[in-house]
């Protein structure tokens, strides 16, 4: 019995350090991704799209034909965002709506249609981001705002337990991870803002983008569970699939990318 009892505990340090390697080293590429800019964080923003794509299909249960039409309209659109074409403008959105609808319609299926549109809209927000004067830190403060709600979250949670967030969606959120995650993206929002010159609005917005980076997980839990599955692939150890680790920045990466085109920040 001691032997079991020990074996818990045991597996937990082992899929926390998992987990936190893992984690580590997708920031370490994210950020040198990100440093590098231009056709560097333009590769990586398309593969992990293509990826978050092709993960959306599976809950779907698309057909393989399906899927690979979507991933080519995806891959096309994508080119056209590109650093060597221009970036992200008027004519990619448009564009990439037109094949929204066209593989809705070709597929006979408006929910992988609609996962253009999940998919396409926050890298079009993250490239156009990082094509701003003061890109770099701007991207960097999207993208650190929902690192610091997970891991803030996920420590809080496991800290403190308490009453669930959304039981029927996610069983392990707690309101005090929210709590967690939402104070430690204000903090290290705020730094970031505060150390790198960014618009005074980024200073107060970290809390707000983490409950919003909370939503987007909550929406992934929903699909998760109206497909039957605990995550949406498999290609993360410790975290699931692209899906699962990208789904707090759909909603932040589009809505401060829609602030960031309109002047706001």
């Amino acid at each position: 019995m001691a032997h079991v009892a020990g074996a818990a505990p045991a597996r937990r340090r082992s899929d926390l350090m998992t987990r936190a390697l893992t984690g580590g080293a997708m920031i370490a590429i994210a950020v040198a991704a990100l440093w590098l800019g231009g056709m560097a964080f333009w590769l990586l923003a398309s593969a992990a799209a293509l990826l978050m794509l092709a993960e959306w299909a599976g809950l779907m249960r698309a057909a393989r034909l399906r899927i690979g039409v979507a991933l080519a309209a995806l891959g096309f659109v994508l080119v056209i965002a590109s650093p060597m074409a221009g970036g992200v403008g008027e004519q990619a959105l448009a564009l990439l709506a037109a094949l929204a609808l066209a593989v809705a319609a070709l597929g006979r299926s408006a929910r992988l249609g609609a996962g253009l549109v999940y998919v396409g809209l926050p890298t079009f927000g993250l490239l156009f981001l990082r094509g701003q004067p003061h890109g770099l830190a701007l991207t960097l403060w999207t993208l650190a705002i929902v690192w610091a709600t997970d891991i803030g979250a996920y420590f809080s949670g496991r800290a403190i337990g308490g009453p669930k967030l959304a039981p029927a969606l996610s069983p392990n959120k707690t309101w005090a991870g929210l709590l967690g995650g939402a104070l430690a993206a204000a903090i290290v929002g705020a730094l970031i803002a505060w150390s790198t010159g960014l618009p005074a609005a980024l200073l107060l917005l970290g809390a707000p983008m983490a409950v919003l980076a909370q939503i987007g997980d909550l929406f992934e839990s929903w699909m998760k569970r109206k497909a039957g599955v605990k995550d949406s692939g498999r290609l993360l150890p410790g975290h699931g699939g692209a899906l699962d680790r990208l789904d707090g920045v759909v909603p932040v990466a589009t809505l401060i990318g829609l602030l960031a085109a309109t002047g706001v920040v």
